[in-house]
């Protein structure tokens, strides 16, 4: 009997007929002898709502209580679902991640799972209860409850995926599948059939409808993904490691012609609200990035693209990017006192945004980084700066010209053929 975990977002799970209709496909299966486990978001932007109603009460309020809070939101969807399935004649029970065995650490509102006990998961699923799991949620040793950060029902379901040895992790969502661009900007964007682990985790790193820590585990644990819509019959997009995609049938996928001319490029995402900062004329010496990055890690503060220029008397320039919203923090962060070191004077500003182009093979192949650097001149648009890895290149550039530069390297890269 196939064993499938099944994680459905917030706009599947939006009004009492969606969940009617996700407790009646899952029943259908159940009868051609699958095994599901559901993992479930909150319904619509019921998490919204409720950081709302705490911001109105308080502008300051603790991590600990909002995540307390914000896991309210998965429990009320799991519950609504179970007595769904129950209405249907489907045995069912809901489990909150603490229910479920899921212990994470203790950074409230980003806290990564450590280890999950099965042992409950394991029995209910023997007992032959279809269970549904509250996403975005787990326990720390103090048995507090703590939250994943936004999108963290991916990483639930893909984790749960992985602990129960299930056959495959289904992500279903608004869309049809992972594009080659966002849909909505780019109409004549395709629908890809396949991704490698790879080309997913840098897409959903830069923009792409799929939360990263979910990618990684999967990668890790060699758990096969699809991302597929709630509301259609297609395919979706496939994700799994090259050598494991004739162990799965996904329609639509074609690899009887073998060939190293091909387009290398997998798609191209973008993405706004970016900042940046620069610390001008710091020591060229061994230690000075860690001094620089270490604090803004310890607060939760992801940095993104980093530049250092060529050393001059032995002294550079380092410049990194952030989230527009932790800007104020990062800068709080990143001052004499904080990181220690000696600097002429520290740079920021917001109003960028990334476009990249992502796919296996591109950084060994001649030729990509500079039609990549072609379209964005034809269509005047200066960079600000450029990173790239092994499947990736990715350019700093103005917010305001990310959707003209998104349509000029699609077009570019002939993605829509």
């Amino acid at each position: 009997m196939e064993l499938i975990v099944r994680k459905y977002g917030g706009t599947s799970l939006d009004s009492i007929d969606k969940i009617k209709d996700i407790a009646l496909k899952t029943k259908n299966d159940i009868k051609s002898n699958k095994k599901i486990v559901l993992v479930v978001s909150a319904m619509g932007k019921s998490t919204d709502e409720l950081l709302r109603k705490a911001e109105l009460i308080s502008k300051n309020p603790s991590n600990r209580e909002l995540d307390l809070l914000m896991s309210s939101g998965e429990i009320i969807s799991s519950s609504l679902m179970a007595i769904a399935l129950e209405d249907i004649g489907v045995q069912s029970k809901s489990l909150t991640g603490f229910q479920a065995g899921i212990d994470t650490n203790s950074s409230f509102g980003h806290a990564e799972i450590q280890s999950i006990n099965n042992t409950r998961i394991k029995e209910e699923i023997n007992n032959n209860n279809t269970l549904v799991i509250a996403g975005f949620q787990g326990y720390n040793e103090d048995f507090e409850i703590t939250t994943l950060g936004r999108g963290g029902s991916d990483t639930t379901a893909v984790a749960i995926a992985a602990s129960i040895g299930a056959s495959i992790c289904e992500i279903y969502t608004d869309v049809k599948g992972i594009y080659t661009a966002d849909p909505n900007i780019i109409k004549s964007a395709k629908k890809l059939n396949f991704l490698p682990y790879e080309d997913m985790l840098e897409l959903a790193n830069y923009g792409a409808k799929m939360h990263p820590r979910s990618i990684e585990l999967g990668m890790y644990y060699n758990i096969p993904l699809v991302i597929k819509s709630s509301f259609d019959d297609n395919s979706g997009t496939l994700i799994c490691n090259y050598e494991d995609i004739k162990k799965l049938k996904n329609g639509g996928l074609i690899l009887n012609e073998i060939t190293e001319n091909r387009n290398k490029v997998s798609g191209v995402t973008s993405e706004g609200n970016i900042s940046k900062i620069t610390i001008k004329n710091i020591p060229d010496k061994p230690g000075i990035a860690a001094k620089v990055f270490e604090p803004l890690s310890n607060e939760g503060i992801n940095v993104d693209v980093i530049v250092q220029n060529l050393s001059t008397d032995d002294k550079t320039d380092l410049t990194f990017t952030v989230k527009n919203e932790e800007l104020d923090q990062a800068m709080k962060i990143v001052n004499k006192k904080s990181i220690d070191i000696e600097f002429e004077s520290i740079l920021s500003g917001k109003g960028y945004g990334k476009i990249s182009i992502i796919g296996s093979g591109i950084q060994n192949s001649p030729g990509y980084a500079a039609k990549f650097f072609n379209a964005l001149s034809d269509s005047d648009i200066n960079i600000q700066m450029i990173t790239t890895s092994d499947i990736r290149i990715t350019c700093l550039i103005n917010d305001k010209d990310l959707d003209k530069a998104l349509k000029k390297v699609h077009d570019v890269f002939s993605l829509d053929k």
